[in-house]
């Protein structure tokens, strides 16, 4: 009876490790994203990449996640834009917000949920930390905020 109950023990262990590892993600998507809603998702996007600098940065970044939602080659969810692997900042759906920088998120994700968007940003949906710049000629900068430099990839004539 006893290696019965032991057997039991770490068979339930097992289902639910199982089970909470379906909840949190799938097909290279971060853990813990299943959890948090689409204004998390955002204001972590925003949060994190905008190095908490400003509600102009923030507004920037969000305007990006915006922008790639509403295109056919991303994710349909802002947690799946957000979550996608190798697009954003490692770890923003999953680190901690330690400071007031998360209360200006949770108040500029209110915003662009609401339909506001940074005009300086146009269709960009790429940007990299500001003072860097690459050679390669489709890259086309319309902002820079936030600590950051937005840009289009455009076709090269």
């Amino acid at each position: 009876m006893r290696q019965f109950c032991k057997a039991l023990l770490r068979l339930s262990v097992v289902a639910l490790a199982a089970i909470n590892l379906a909840a949190c993600g799938i097909a290279g998507t971060n853990f813990g994203m299943a959890r948090l809603s689409e204004k998390e998702c955002m204001m972590r996007a925003m949060y994190f990449e905008s190095n908490r600098s400003s509600a102009e940065g923030m507004l920037a970044v969000g305007t990006v996640v915006i922008n790639r939602l509403n295109d056919p080659r991303y994710p349909k969810s802002i947690c799946g834009v957000v979550g996608q692997k190798n697009q954003f900042a490692q770890g923003v759906l999953t680190r901690p917000m330690t400071d007031s920088g998360a209360v200006l998120a949770s108040q500029v994700a209110d915003q662009v949920l609401s339909g506001a968007r940074h005009p300086g940003v146009q269709s960009a949906q790429h940007f990299h930390t500001a003072g860097l710049r690459f050679p390669y000629n489709n890259m086309f900068y319309v902002l820079e905020a936030g600590g950051n430099e937005f840009y289009e990839r455009r076709r090269v004539r």
